[in-house]
This record gives structure tokens, C-alpha cells and sequence, in this order.
């Protein structure tokens, strides 16, 4: 306990009580009426936790409630394809997730009952301390405290911890300690969602509502207004790259390649390159059809796509990760979101 801030605030049980007192009488009041809190389980948990792993609840809400009625449980889950996982999956991003959850379902449906401890489930596929903190508190009861961008920022602003992080994740590590010593022993699952739903709906970034804040009285930047100083994030720099994608198309198909990437393993895009079973094709220089862009992370992607005349086709046989897509079938086929849209927009554009 010696590392933590103002310990003697956070030891002090009347202030950590009172603190907790109205932070969870303010979730009681105001919490957002979200689909994996009506009737919790084990299983709407976990899922939503993945789910909401780099994406906003507004962005998960109906990916989460589409899920449910196509896997509905573990087992329903742990008896689907990849193919029909990623399809269902399609648009969040971040596949790795829908592919550790299937993994993990395969695992759950062997349990006699469910692991308790964070550590056990750490080794489960996909699962970091976030999501172990988070479902063993919300869907098991135990005294375990998330710590997340939100909560991060709730802490360091409550606290006014000045040091320096070097990133999002260092920050975590470091403040995990302060929310494990505030967390409620009675409502380990309602606290972590409380100090979560106050850093998305109350205390955001810039422009946080502190006037109408539950814990203000409890919050040093809050008080002194020097919230704009807290958390201390050392800013990353951004990256660019430019990439070249090929709309090849005939026959009323188009042609698409599944990365092997983690990222999108199994996932159809434009392909980066002009595959070796074209023998002859043309493309014109330096005039792409059309140039997109979008963000992963830290890095801003331009994509060029350029328009291919094919002229031979050297074999009927696709290497493996290629795929030939009628039009009247693109809604069979898992492709990213952006690309879906790219494509979309441009066939349009084509009949117009």
C-alpha cells in the first residue's frame, strides 16, 4: 500500500465507504440499459467483454443482440464454424476475438463449473486482465477491479496522480493497485461497471460533466479544474503507410484475398497484389480508381486501388487464400468492414 497515492484517503474505511456509497447510488440511478445486463449470465459476460475490447458500446450493441439470437449459448457457440463465427463477427474488427471465443467455448463446455481466479483465467484464450477482472467480478462475484482507459482516467483525475505514463498500458499496470483498494467487497461486479459507466458517460476526456459528477467531492482535479492534466499519457507518434490494392474483376466476379494475417486471418479484402495466375493484365499507372484511407491503431492506411484489365488467366485452380466472388453472393462472404464499403460505394459508382 505504500505506492499508492493519498493512502491514507484510500485506508480511511468511513471516506473509501462514503466513496463507494455514491458512486454506486449514482450507477443504481442512472446505469445505461444495456442487453447483457438484463438477465446476466456467465455467457452475455463474456461476450460483451470481448466484444467491447477496442469498441464502443453504441458500435457492439447490435453485434451483441444478433449474437445471442445466432449463438445463444457455449455450446451453440462451441459447434459453429470459423467461417459462420467471422461472418457473424463481421464489421467489429479485431477478428483475433471472435477466434478466441471460439476457442474458449470449446473449453467452457467441458467445465463442471466455471474458474474462479484471475490467473485461471488469464490462460483462457483471449482473456488479459481486463476481461479476467471483469468477468469474475460482474458474472462471479469475486473482489477483483478492472482497470481500463476509463477507469485510468477516474483514478489518476480522483487522485491527481501526476506521473507519467508511457502508454495506455503502462497505465493500467500502474493504477490497477488504487482500484483493487477502492473496490466494493459487497458489489465487486456493480463497482467495476459503476467506475466504468462514470469514465464513458461523466468523467470523458475533454469536457467532463464534474458539476453533476457523483464522486466530485471525493475528486481533486475535479475539484481544483485541473482535470485537463490527468492521465499524464506520453502522446504516441502517428504513423502512415500506403498501400496498393487491385480491383480485378470479370465475368461478374470479382477477385479477393483472405490475409493470413493475425489481424484478419480468414478475412476477404482487395488483394495487396497482383496475383502470379494473371499472366497478362494492365493497370494504368499512377491513376488509381479510387484512394481510400482508414485508421488501425496507431497508423493511418491510404489505400490506391487500381482498376486491373485482365487479359489471361493461367489457371482455373485459386491459390490458397483466394476467392472469386459473384456479386450476387458478396453477402456470403466474410470481407472487412472497410472494404465491404469501398466495394459497395464503387460498384455503385460503376452503374451510375
Amino acid at each position: 500500500m505504500e505506492n499508492l497515492p493519498n493512502s491514507s484517503w484510500i485506508l480511511s474505511k468511513k471516506k473509501r465507504l462514503a466513496y463507494q456509497i455514491a458512486i454506486l447510488s449514482w450507477y443504481d440511478q442512472n446505469k445505461r440499459e444495456l442487453p447483457w445486463r438484463v438477465n446476466p449470465t456467465l455467457y452475455k459476460t463474456v461476450i460483451s467483454e470481448f466484444m467491447l475490447q477496442q469498441t464502443r458500446v453504441t458500435t457492439a450493441l447490435p453485434y451483441f443482440e444478433n449474437w445471442m439470437i445466432e449463438f445463444p449459448d457455449f455450446f451453440s457457440l462451441s459447434q459453429a464454424s470459423e467461417k459462420k463465427i467471422l461472418k457473424a463477427w463481421e464489421g467489429l474488427g479485431y477478428y483475433s476475438r471472435a477466434r478466441n471465443l471460439h476457442l474458449l467455448s470449446k473449453i467452457a463446455v467441458q467445465w463442471e463449473a466455471p474458474p474462479l481466479t484471475l490467473d485461471d483465467w488469464k490462460n483462457l484464450p483471449g482473456v488479459g486482465p481486463y476481461i479476467a477482472a471483469a468477468v469474475t467480478s460482474i458474472a462471479l462475484g469475486q473482489k477483483q477491479a478492472v482497470c481500463d482507459g476509463n477507469v485510468v482516467r477516474v483514478l489518476t483525475r480522483l487522485f491527481a496522480i501526476s506521473e507519467s505514463f508511457k502508454d495506455g498500458s503502462t497505465a493500467q499496470k500502474k493504477i490497477r493497485p488504487v482500484a483493487q483498494a477502492l473496490i466494493s467487497s459487497e458489489r465487486p461486479g456493480d463497482y467495476n461497471q459503476a467506475i466504468m459507466e462514470l469514465g464513458a458517460t461523466i468523467c470523458h476526456r475533454s469536457s467532463p460533466l464534474c458539476s453533476i459528477c457523483p464522486v466530485l467531492t471525493h475528486c481533486k482535479a475535479g475539484k481544483s479544474g485541473e482535470w485537463t492534466n490527468y492521465p499524464a499519457l506520453t502522446p504516441k507518434p502517428k504513423k502512415t503507410a500506403t498501400l496498393q490494392r487491385y480491383w480485378i474483376e470479370g465475368d461478374n466476379h470479382i477477385l479477393l484475398h483472405a490475409s493470413q494475417k493475425k489481424r484478419l486471418a480468414g478475412v476477404f479484402e482487395l488483394p495487396e497484389k497482383i496475383p502470379n495466375f494473371i499472366e497478362n493484365s494492365s493497370i494504368t499507372p499512377n491513376k488509381p480508381l479510387t484512394v481510400r484511407k482508414r485508421t488501425i491503431g496507431n497508423t493511418e492506411y491510404t489505400e490506391e486501388i487500381f482498376r486491373v484489365e485482365i487479359f489471361t488467366i493461367k489457371e482455373e485452380t485459386l491459390p490458397s487464400g483466394y476467392a472469386w466472388m459473384k456479386w450476387s453472393e458478396m453477402k456470403s462472404f466474410t470481407l472487412s468492414g472497410p472494404h465491404r464499403k469501398w466495394i459497395n460505394e464503387i460498384k455503385k459508382s460503376q452503374k451510375e
